[in-house]
């Protein structure tokens, strides 16, 4: 389910989050949870939304157009997206609409990546056991940013997630709105 309403006078903030079964996520479904109760976001349930995967182009065009911000929720697979918001990404940023000639729409707008890891964030460096900062495994995502006009701020990172108390959750829910509300302070990774 989406809601779509902002604060008048704020940055317009649309979050998509990716997460193929966000019911079952403690970590992703109380990040989502945070900022519905906040309702000063527009939250877009991608797996909800398409669950056929039959992505509605100009629906989802509409929507980023309306917005000057937009964060990319997801778990981290395979040291990328789920395969939905890759797909979303293939048809979204058309040709001639997100780059390209004539393809500006999205130039000057924010985007924002909030990833969930497994891993702690020792595992996530030069000599740790996945070899590359969670920074250099994103760059995909920033080079997107870089192709479409788009700024990139730095990722919200919750990593180790099975190590995470309720009480490092809570924390992690507030600082994550905050970073979404955009707050550059908050900028950065946790866990």
């Amino acid at each position: 389910m989406s809601n779509h309403s902002t604060p008048s006078g704020s940055a317009a903030t649309l979050v998509i989050v990716a997460h193929p079964d966000l019911e079952t996520s403690r970590i992703n479904k109380r990040l989502t949870a945070e900022l519905e109760r906040r309702g000063n976001v527009s939250v877009h349930r991608l797996y909800e939304t398409y669950p056929d995967e039959k992505i509605d182009v100009a629906r989802e065009q509409a929507l980023l157009t309306a917005h000057d911000r937009v964060v990319l929720q997801f778990p981290f697979f395979w040291y990328s997206s789920p395969s939905l918001l890759k797909k979303w990404m293939d048809v979204v940023f058309e040709l001639g609409w997100a780059h390209g000639k004539g393809g500006d729409k999205l130039k000057g707008k924010e985007l924002l990546i909030a990833i969930s890891s497994g891993g702690a964030q020792s595992m996530y460096q030069a000599g740790g056991f996945h070899n590359y900062s969670y920074s250099e495994l994103l760059r995909p995502f920033q080079q997107s940013a870089n192709l479409t006009g788009m700024i990139y701020r730095p990722p919200f990172v919750v990593s180790g997630i099975r190590e995470v108390s309720d009480e490092q959750l809570e924390k992690y829910a507030v600082d994550y709105a905050a970073y979404v509300e955009g707050r550059p302070s908050l900028y950065g990774t946790k866990g």
